[in-house]
């Protein structure tokens, strides 16, 4: 085993070590990974927000047991290949073994560490941006067909897990246009490559045809109450947050891209990050949509800065650029990770606010990060809520029915019941199991201040109680509440399959 491998093994396993110590223990996990994790238990070829890869890596999770270790280690899995990939990548732009560790570092300590902590489509999608990128620069480089089919089958794969790498093809293609290297599009493998792409997809496209294309209504539901709040310039400044500690090694990523001779053929990843980057303001998509593009560009930077650092009074730069992302990281260790109590963060919110930390999605300002927030409360709320299902007779004839996708998963995850909450809200409204005659019904429902639950519903039941809310003031779910109605006077499938009906025929329109 060389040098070099022994240096990347170390910065592998460096790399898991920090995603598993960069959470402290009082957080649970964020609200859509119980999503994600309950898509384990109803494979399908596409889900109303997202496609199917996400529900099989959820599936291989549950069978290793569904351990809070497994889902975290999928993602910082994700994270480590991402970094494998930059260092390939500067392998194959022939840079030393200062622009390999310096690329790597770059990598590390970076704003991947946060998104890699996370179950979401989102490691993936970066992992998947980073290895379309470098098949690309494998194919620019030797110009053999198999790496066009190999770029195929990543974007596939990436398309299949978020519909974002859309921007990465969207924001590539003019810059292709734009280069020296249109002749490709003139050629018959780039379009066999196209069709192999295709068919890999086919199957989730046809699933969105045969439910009307909820994606649709997904974009424009999340346009309409979250993207509206979006402000442009937020989304630059945040750019620049994201790898803020390797900013310099991208500008010379660029810099080097328009003047570095031996980069000539690849000039076109100047092109290709303007246009993505413009296509993302245009739509006023979130800053994070946007992570992928940056690993490649550190690649290219690191392997400039390697070789004009060369020689002379520059060589006393090379400890420099590999201590910036050190230096960097130590504030982003105090701030942007869930290690502090939300006690410290209410007491000392001064550097999250500066950082636009605190506002939600809401466009508002709030006491935690949003994100913070969304990991607090579940294990309360299920643990009382298997509390009350418990005192109920006979639970076979009991359904649990919350307010959002959030509850229905953390009540299914933590639950020692085999509770199997649902929600008229995301792929929850597909997933009732109306075979079931209901007599008894315990609603999860968001806080209101003068909420008329207990009144409408119990009107159809023979008692009704409002048994327990979430007390953890600092939880987004504060104040939900827990109510148990009983002895339905009324057919509850009924009204249940009339508010499904309802909900399917809103994603339709």
């Amino acid at each position: 085993m060389n040098k070099k491998t022994l240096i990347l093994i170390g910065f592998i396993l460096l790399k898991f070590v920090l995603q598993y110590i960069l959470i402290s223990p009082e957080y649970d996990l964020q609200r859509d990974e119980y999503l994600h994790l309950d898509q384990a238990h109803h494979l399908a070829w596409g889900y109303l927000s997202v496609p199917p890869v996400t529900s099989w890596i959820s599936y291989i999770i549950f069978i290793l047991g569904n351990a809070v270790f497994w889902v975290k280690f999928f993602p910082a899995l994700f994270g480590a290949l991402t970094l494998v990939v930059v260092w390939k990548t500067i392998e194959l732009l022939k840079g030393n073994l200062y622009a390999l560790i310096l690329g790597a570092t770059c990598i590390l300590f970076s704003s991947l560490l946060r998104l890699n902590t996370l179950y979401q489509p989102n490691s993936l999608d970066v992992l998947c941006w980073t290895g379309f990128y470098y098949v690309m620069i494998q194919y620019l480089s030797t110009e053999k067909s198999k790496w066009l089919y190999t770029a195929a089958i990543v974007f596939a794969f990436g398309f299949l897990n978020k519909y974002n790498i859309l921007f990465l093809l969207i924001g590539f293609l003019p810059a292709l246009l734009l280069s020296n290297q249109r002749k490709l599009l003139t050629e018959r493998k780039v379009y066999f490559a196209l069709i192999l792409g295709l068919v890999l997809i086919l199957p989730n496209l046809l699933w969105q045809y045969k439910n009307q294309f909820p994606i649709v209504h997904h974009m424009k539901e999340l346009s309409e109450t979250q993207l509206v709040n979006v402000d442009r310039f937020d989304f630059l400044k945040e750019q620049v947050l994201f790898f803020i500690g390797s900013f310099l090694v991208i500008l010379a990523a660029l810099y080097a891209l328009l003047f570095y001779k031996p980069f000539a053929k690849y000039r076109l990843f100047f092109a290709s990050i303007i246009f993505t980057l413009l296509i993302f303001i245009y739509f006023k998509a979130k800053a994070y949509y946007a992570i992928g593009l940056y690993p490649v560009y550190i690649a290219f930077g690191a392997v400039f800065l390697a070789d004009i650092l060369k020689t002379g009074w520059r060589q006393y730069l090379k400890p420099v650029f590999i201590i910036i992302p050190l230096l960097f990281f130590i504030p982003m260790y105090n701030i942007v990770f869930p290690n502090k109590s939300p006690e410290y963060i209410v007491k000392n919110p001064e550097k999250y606010k500066e950082l636009g930390m605190l506002r939600w999605e809401d466009g508002k300002d709030h006491d935690l990060p949003q994100d913070f927030a969304d990991m607090l409360g579940w294990k309360e709320l299920a643990r009382k809520t298997d509390s009350v299902y418990a005192l109920i007779p006979n639970t076979k004839e009991t359904i649990v029915l919350c307010d959002n996708y959030g509850q229905a998963g953390a009540i299914n995850y933590y639950s020692k019941k085999g509770i199997k909450a649902v929600s008229f809200n995301a792929d929850y409204v597909n997933w009732f199991d109306l075979d079931i005659r209901y007599k008894n019904l315990i609603r999860i429902k968001n806080y209101e201040e003068h909420t008329t639950e207990l009144q409408e519903t119990g009107a159809f039941f023979q008692t009704s109680t409002i048994a327990g809310e979430i007390t953890n003031k600092y939880a987004r779910e504060y104040k939900t509440r827990i109510y148990v109605f009983t002895n339905a006077k009324i057919n509850i499938n009924k009204r249940i399959e009339d508010e499904i009906q309802e909900e399917k025929n809103y994603i339709k329109e």
